[in-house]
């Protein structure tokens, strides 16, 4: 392993012991996040296949490329413990779910993409593929409970008849999940268009905003306009006074010289 990797061990790693004597070390938060990384991306793999056996090798060795040292056993069952707890947070509030479980949104996203499939193999299917939709819409968890039931190769016989019992039960099952699932997309619908319409009030706020601003402003220029025109037509009517009173002047002046001249005429004469 390369030294290097030890990086992604941030937190204190302890040792668990197994019960039968092994101690392998406790998985980290981001362990536990790069592990989930790599099971979503095989998640189609592992919904059309039923061995899913040398999946959990390849899984192990993409660990072991990622600095971890995790046998496919130890995957399986790290797998099978966060789908326990994420099923345990179904009807927990999600403050507090996150506070127990910090992997939740993780496993929503692959259980989300898990149905998003099916329901397009559903459609893809039509009405009259039966067999086909039956296969489409398996329950979410259905490569899970297959993992748990493959155990060793001595173990064939009691795997299969234990498969058998449960595909008596497949169609309650299925429905009732699949159920589930779409009231999982719908209430997340529903959020998407709650947050639209938010978005939407918030726009339309802004928008009333900016047009009560822009009315304002318009009304404050033109009452600057209004302003400015009779201040002008102010000082048109002084200058017409003035000119008035210029006029008047200059015709007393005239007037007073015009009757200077004539008593100088008649001084002479």
């Amino acid at each position: 392993m390369d030294p290097g990797h030890q990086l992604h061990h941030p937190y204190p790693v302890q040792s668990i012991d197994t019960g039968g004597g092994d101690r392998f070390p406790q998985w980290s938060i981001q362990e536990t996040r790069d592990f989930l990384a790599v099971r979503a991306e095989l998640d189609p793999t592992f919904m059309e296949t039923k061995r899913n056996k040398l999946l959990w090798e390849v899984i192990s060795t993409r660990m072991k490329e990622k600095g971890y040292s995790r046998s496919p056993e130890q995957c399986k069952c790290k797998w099978k413990n966060l789908v326990t707890r994420y099923k345990g947070c179904e009807t927990t509030e999600g403050e507090v779910m996150r506070q127990q479980f910090p992997f939740y949104n993780e496993l929503q996203t692959i259980f989300a993409a898990r149905m998003q499939r099916m329901l397009w193999q559903e459609a893809e299917g039509g009405g009259g593929a039966t067999t086909s939709k039956k296969k489409a819409v398996a329950p979410q968890f259905s490569s899970d409970e297959e993992d748990e039931n493959e155990e060793s190769e001595g173990e064939k016989v009691g795997a299969k008849k234990k498969r058998k019992i449960k595909a008596g039960n497949a169609t309650s099952g299925n429905s009732s999940i699949v159920k589930g699932m779409r009231e999982i997309m719908e209430e997340f619908m529903k959020q998407q268009m709650q947050m639209e319409m938010q978005w939407l009030k918030a726009y339309e706020a802004r928008e009333e905003e900016r047009r009560v601003k822009e009315m304002e402003w318009r009304q404050t220029m033109e009452a600057l306009e209004n302003e400015r025109i009779m201040m002008e037509r102010r000082w048109r009517e002084r200058e017409e006074q003035r000119k008035m009173r210029e006029e008047q002047r200059a015709e007393k002046r005239d007037a007073l010289i015009t009757a200077l001249l004539n008593k100088l005429r008649r001084e002479e004469m």
